[in-house]
């Protein structure tokens, strides 16, 4: 028998993509201030700005800011979901064939996450749904 009402699972979902938009934005975002700023303190410490790690760090924080906002969603997850990938494959795919032993797992949940933003979009909870509303 059908309901009139929507359950509460579906009623969220909307919401819950905003949700995992903000959070994946917030930890990226880190990833970033760490190569730019030193932010949180890293034993690496930072890279040269004009080096790939450099490059990265910049998509990383400023990539991050406009997914933490909800705007250009889309693109900018793409452009993310790519930099992950060849990431992936140029830093931590070399160590070793499993993910948690040549510590690629975050690149590899962050590929998918922001292929995810991608292709469902930002959520309500953004400036690119302020924009089309």
């Amino acid at each position: 028998m059908a309901s009139s009402t929507t359950a509460p699972e579906t009623a969220w979902a909307p919401r819950m993509l905003s949700v995992l938009r903000i959070m994946a934005a917030l930890l990226y975002i880190e990833h970033g201030t760490q190569k730019l700023f030193g932010f949180p303190p890293s034993e690496r410490g930072m890279p040269p700005l004009l080096s790939i790690y450099g490059l990265g760090g910049v998509l990383e924080a400023f990539g991050g800011i406009l997914l933490l906002i909800g705007l250009f969603t889309r693109p900018v997850a793409f452009v993310l979901s790519g930099m992950m990938a060849v990431a992936y494959f140029m830093a931590h795919a070399p160590q070793g064939f499993f993910p948690v032993s040549n510590g690629g797992d975050a690149a590899i949940l962050f590929c998918f996450v922001f292929f995810y933003l991608f292709t469902a979009g930002p959520g309500p909870w953004s400036v690119d749904a302020r924009r089309n509303s």
